[in-house]
Parts: C-alpha cells; structure tokens; sequence
C-alpha cells in the first residue's frame, strides 16, 4: 500500500517523539536540573520583562536577572528556614516528653488490643533510655553520624549539591536569553507549521500563567488558614508550621502530609504534657481536615482546576504516572505538563472531530 505524503509525515514525527521520549528517559537523571530551571526561568521571565520596561531600557537585563533570581533564591531559603524553629522546639520536647507520650498511648491502646485478643507491653525504662540516647546525642556524635550517612550516600549526596549549584547556573543563562531560545525553537518548525504552532503555544501560555497564578493564591490563602488554625488551638509553633504547610503546597499532597506529620508531632509534644494527647488529634483532625476540604472543594478547582481543566482524576493520575517516571521533580511538573498536553488534546480532537474519519 502507497502512503500519502501527509502518512509519511505522521509517521515520521511519530518516529521522532518516540526516539525523543525515550532519550528523555533514559537521561532524566540528568536533565533533571535543566527540567526545574527551564519551569522557573518560564515562571520567571516574565518579572525580568517587567523589571526591563520599568527601566526602560535603563536597568541592563543582567541586572534584572541578577536581582530576580537573588529574591527567588531568598525564598526558596526563607520557605527552608522555618524548619530551624520547628526542629528547635521540637528535640527538646521528645527529649522530655517522648517517654511519657509513649505511656499515655500505651495505656490508652493497650487495653482496647487487649480485648481483641492482641497482648502489648512497652517498658517506659527502655523507652527512656532509647529517647536519651538518641536525642541527648552531642554535636559530635551527631556530626559523625552525618559523615558516615555521606560516606555510605555519597552519590546521593554529590547529586543533591551539584543539582543546588547547577540549577541556579542554568536559570541565570535561561534568564538571560530565554527570548533568543524560545525564537530558535520556533525556526526549527516548518514554515507552514509555524502558524499552528504560534496559536498552540499562545494558548498554552495562557493556560500555564492561569495556573501559575491561580497556585500563588491557593498557596497564600492556605498559608493563612493553617496559620490561624493552629494558633487558634493554642500550638506555639502555629506560624512557621502553617506558613510551610500553605506554601509547600506548590506539591500537591506532599506538602500537605510533611505538613500534617510536623503539625501531629509538634501537638503531641506539646500538649501530652498539659490538656492531653486527644487535643493534638483534634487539632490536626480539624485543622488539615478543613483545610483538605477548602483546598480540595473551593480553592482548587476554582482558582486552578476550572482555569486549566483537568479532572481531579486526571490531577491524581498525572501526579503519580510523573513521579513515578521523573521522580520528586516529576511530581513538581507534573500539573503544568498536564495542562500543556491538555491543550494538545484539545486540538487533536477538534482536528479529529472535524475530518472526514469521524463525519463518516
């Protein structure tokens, strides 16, 4: 059978987006910083331009790179630093109140295994001696430690640092020429694609910027909610516990559980002691419950979903078939990606639904 010119051309860029999948997984490793650079300078550009027409033409471009990526990187850093009061609240409560948590759920569980035949016992001693050494542990024990983790994980460690450097390295270039790139890309199109491809990519442009504004607000909205939540519980370390909660919610449903696990622990540490452990249940029962609901019932589908329309079957689908493929930054992608191919399916059926195979 003779194919037709339009066949030959279908069947070879089906050869092409085959091959070229295919080398993106295999060198995901390494084209993982590229990936996260190039999804940031796209975020970020935009700012650049916008420090450049304020300028006008005074401020140099290097300027306004320098200066963005300075505040993003303070960001990133400040978004990481509210761990340090966590971490420095929470050691010295599971040195002193571990071992009596660990009582009170014993007495509290054990009675009710008991009556479905399950014996349980905890030794509070052990307990205590196991707390004491591994939280009462010197600095340089704890160094030690850290050095033989990096020995034993040099490779993920190596990967970790040299990704924090590079990554930042890659924005600035992409930055800087990020309008040079874009116009070579276009002029590896067919001319007679180009006009096509423009509309694809001013409609997917429209639809990332929707997203990317629609999570900003979603993030800052739940970073106040779980702020004021918390302390309205009375848990001291309410402010940087919901901040990191809201704002790490750029990862769907990873932030909201390191949120939970850091919000349950900080709770039972502090109130074991005084109003009891049911309080800290409570708390993070209707806190994050609440939260999980707005997010998941109003915030998202209104300032997100509805703006890219996917399906929350589709965003937990998308979530898992990227992480599982590209790892964490999969799972940092996945949502914008999805959006992107969503555009192209929508063109793909509007072609379909409009040729002589489907009017029959």
């Amino acid at each position: 059978m003779q194919l037709t010119t339009a066949q030959k051309s279908f069947v070879a860029w089906s050869l092409v987006v085959v091959v070229a999948a295919a080398l993106l997984w295999r060198l995901s490793p390494v084209l993982t910083p590229f990936v996260v650079a190039s999804v940031l300078a796209y975020a970020l550009t935009p700012v650049v331009d916008w420090l450049d027409e304020l300028g006008r033409g005074r401020i140099p471009r290097l300027l306004a790179v320098m200066v963005v990526e300075l505040f993003f990187i303070l960001a990133v850093l400040g978004l990481l630093l509210l761990m340090v009061p966590i971490l420095a609240k929470e050691i010295p409560l599971m040195r002193e109140q571990l071992p009596l948590v660990m009582g009170s759920f014993h007495s509290v569980v054990a009675p009710w295994l008991k009556q479905w035949g399950i014996p349980m016992s905890l030794d509070g001693g052990s307990i205590q001696k196991f707390a004491m050494k591994y939280l009462n542990a010197n600095v340089e024990d704890a160094f030690g430690s850290l050095m033989t983790s990096l020995k034993i994980g040099g490779s993920v460690a190596f990967a970790v640092v040299g990704n924090a450097i590079l990554i930042p390295v890659a924005l600035f270039y992409l930055l800087m020429d990020w309008g040079r790139f874009v116009a070579y890309l276009r002029e590896l199109i067919p001319v007679r694609m180009r006009a096509a491809a423009d509309g694809f990519m001013e409609e997917a442009d429209a639809v990332l910027g929707q997203y990317l504004r629609g999570q900003l607000l979603v993030m800052v909205i739940l970073a106040g909610f779980y702020s004021v939540g918390l302390a309205l519980f009375g848990l001291e370390l309410a402010l940087p516990i919901g901040i990191f909660t809201g704002l790490a919610a750029f990862v769907p449903y990873v932030g909201f559980g390191i949120g939970l696990v850091l919000a349950t622990l900080a709770g039972i540490l502090e109130f074991s002691g005084t109003v009891g452990m049911g309080h800290a249940l409570l708390m993070v029962t209707v806190v994050f419950g609440s939260g999980q609901l707005v997010e998941g019932f109003f915030l998202t589908p209104r300032l997100v979903g509805e703006r890219i329309g996917l399906h929350p079957l589709a965003v937990i689908f998308a979530l898992l078939a990227f992480g599982q493929i590209f790892g964490f930054v999969g799972v940092l992608i996945a949502l914008p990606v999805s959006a992107v191919l969503l555009v192209a399916m929508r063109r793909i059926k509007a072609r379909y639904m409009n040729s002589p195979l489907y009017k029959g």
